[in-house]
């Protein structure tokens, strides 16, 4: 088991009570968590990166917030399809309650979420499309804003690059809804000035930070003019940027999610770099909470939230520095996200760092 997994399973175990006390203590009761006592699990098709980490102790901090859930699991699919069926149905013949799930192989996990839907529980899949249809095959699915994320950087391309360029787009496994969605976005407002270089829809990473980094490479030694790179996980391309020197290339123009590894090397690099300007949306951890918000309303009695679609803001841009320029913390792990809504100390703790 990698250190990711293991950070991971211990966070969980480990923190859920002496979080539920202290939060509890220091805030009301959220409008979102009922009388009704429930049981909660948080899973993962693929659990072992930073963001997982972030976002499952961002989901965890969230229930923490609610007195009414008495038991939080968590499970890893490590990036097998086979495992993240199995652990859907292990927690739904255990009885948890509520299932808050990232359905990273799409429509393969759909038969186990119906399956659970269908024994009583409350099944809350969100972020990534699993297909199925609200309440036939789960309670509720939670989307993000993936079309607004593509618009806006295919806005700060067109701001950036006006006459055109390159485009080499990098998105997770073959055929997740959510590079579909950001391609779909950036292309309401690119044209033909602005050519997609990777294969088609996008470069596949499995946002993988090894495989990126492969992939990047090959891309930069295959294609000699890149304007600019789009990615929708901005920390895994850090490790091949800098094979551009190796070609006597500056790094070109990024348009990408946020995360401090990234912040710290656009400032350790771009000054020797004339092409490297960096715009980031927020990475996205806290989509998580507005899931777990749902589950816990849905099992507990409580109100739902307004709304259904997480929305990611615009976070950094190294050319206007509105609404922040880029912003490094160089005194904590670079696998750490500052857009996020946990502090930056305890995401640093999540890690494992």
């Amino acid at each position: 088991m990698s250190k990711a997994k293991i950070m991971s399973a211990a966070f969980a175990a480990a923190t859920l009570t002496a979080t539920l006390s202290v939060t509890t203590a220091l805030a009301e009761t959220p409008s979102w968590c009922g009388p009704n006592q429930a049981s909660l699990g948080l899973l993962d098709g693929f659990g072992g990166n930073s963001w997982r980490l972030v976002t499952t102790a961002s989901g965890q901090e969230e229930a923490a917030k609610c007195p009414s859930i008495t038991e939080y699991v968590y499970a890893d699919g490590q990036g097998n399809t086979q495992k993240a069926i199995s652990d859907i149905n292990s927690m739904a013949a255990r009885g948890i309650k509520a299932l808050v799930v990232f359905g990273d192989a799409g429509p393969a996990v759909l038969p186990a979420l119906t399956n659970a839907h269908r024994s009583g529980a409350i099944v809350v899949p969100y972020r990534v499309n699993v297909g199925g249809v609200e309440g036939e095959n789960y309670a509720k699915f939670i989307g993000s804003s993936f079309v607004e994320d593509g618009v806006s950087w295919g806005n700060w391309i067109k701001e950036t690059l006006p006459e055109g360029g390159n485009i080499l787009f990098l998105s997770g496994p073959a055929g997740n809804s959510q590079g579909l969605d950001e391609l779909a976005g950036m292309k309401q407002v690119l044209d033909d000035k602005y050519v997609f270089i990777n294969p088609e829809p996008f470069a596949v990473t499995n946002w993988d930070p090894s495989l990126t980094q492969q992939v990047l490479s090959a891309e930069i030694a295959k294609n000699d003019k890149i304007d600019v790179i789009v990615s929708d996980f901005g920390p895994s391309l850090v490790g091949a940027l800098p094979v551009f020197a190796e070609f006597n290339r500056s790094i070109p123009a990024i348009a990408t999610s946020d995360g401090n590894s990234l912040s710290c090397f656009w400032q350790q690099n771009h000054e020797a770099n004339p092409d490297f300007k960096l715009f980031t949306v927020a990475t996205g951890n806290d989509n998580v909470r507005l899931a777990v918000q749902w589950a816990v309303a849905l099992a507990t009695g409580g109100t739902p939230p307004a709304d259904n679609i997480f929305k990611a803001p615009v976070y950094e841009n190294s050319v206007t520095g509105s609404p922040n320029p880029v912003t490094c913390r160089d005194d904590l792990p670079g696998s750490i996200y500052l857009s996020a809504e946990m502090a930056d100390d305890a995401q640093a703790k999540a890690v494992g760092q």
